[in-house]
């Protein structure tokens, strides 16, 4: 090879390692501060608070983590559904930080707390009544305590047994893991005491308080029950009262709060320990400033 051609050759490749060497350095030299600082910020943005459990809450829950991640851009609330059953057990597990439920904690579920050293601190959050409810076309108005647990264990079969049409009742009911099942268990068909009263075993089990709204709309033999705040205007609402003797009350606010509608309950939010800072200031705006989005939302607000 010419020497001359050599030469050059050699050059070129000392200017490629030097330009190596510069784009080498260029890629290790401190960021900007404007850069590393945007960064920093970028990580520590959100802070992830998860809630999951009771169906009856769920919208209610996800209304209130819109508003307050609004004036909070540093949190994000992750709000899902699936049970009170479901969401206290995730919350003992260890995988959400608070828990929503339709339903006071259970002794059981207390205990599988303690053993695993846990102390889980309830938070009242809101009033509901359960609703029970029936298709529009369906002449009956009014129905004891009594009566409707008679219809969900099968007693009661036929709408005529209660001033009804001669149709056969289709009952409607939530699933078992969901705290307004519970409730409804123990203290309509149970009537508040101890009994080993179960629903009838025909009984459709729904997995959601929507579903029983929308089969009860569009069946006419059909009974449901659901949570204020899911009961929509194609539904037929029936008053109810604690004996034959009445008053036959409709649920609502009003008769949430003065003690007369006999199914009425509180809602609640946990937490498996004291909550930290974050939490804890999430949990005092749904108890004050939090408490508008309950009435809009249907349901009854904390007095």
């Amino acid at each position: 090879m010419p020497e001359k051609l050599i030469r050059t050759l050699a050059v070129i490749l000392a200017l490629a390692g030097l330009v190596a060497a510069a784009v080498n350095l260029a890629g290790c030299a401190p960021q900007p501060a404007h850069a590393q600082t945007a960064a920093t910020a970028a990580s520590a943005a959100e802070r992830t608070i998860e809630n999951k459990g009771s169906d009856t809450l769920v919208n209610l829950a996800l209304a209130w983590a819109e508003a307050y991640m609004q004036a909070h851009p540093h949190l994000r609330i992750s709000v899902t559904g699936g049970g009170t059953g479901t969401g206290i057990a995730a919350m003992l597990n260890g995988t959400v930080d608070i828990a929503s439920a339709s339903r006071e904690i259970k002794a059981e579920e207390l205990k599988a707390a303690k053993e695993k050293g846990l102390a889980p601190k309830q938070f009242t959050v809101a009033g509901d009544a359960i609703a029970v409810i029936v298709n529009r076309s369906n002449p009956v108005e009014k129905l004891t305590l009594q009566q409707i647990s008679d219809i969900y264990t099968g007693k009661i079969t036929n709408w005529r047994e209660v001033g009804g049409e001669n149709h056969p009742i289709v009952r409607l009911s939530r699933e078992s893991n969901s705290g307004t099942y519970v409730y409804f268990l123990e203290n309509v068909i149970r009537l508040g005491k101890k009994s080993d009263l179960l629903f009838s075993p025909d009984t459709l089990l729904m997995p959601s308080s929507q579903g029983i709204g929308a089969e009860v709309s569009q069946n006419p033999n059909a009974i449901g029950y659901d949570g204020l705040g899911y009961v929509t205007p194609d539904l037929k609402v029936i008053a109810v009262a604690a004996s034959t003797a009445g008053p036959y009350v409709m649920p609502a606010q009003a008769t949430v709060h003065d003690g007369t509608y006999p199914i009425a309950r509180m809602l609640y939010l946990y937490t498996p320990n004291e909550p930290d800072r974050d939490i804890q200031e999430y949990l005092a705006w749904i108890q004050k400033d939090g408490q508008a989005l309950v009435a809009q939302l249907g349901f009854v607000p904390l007095k």
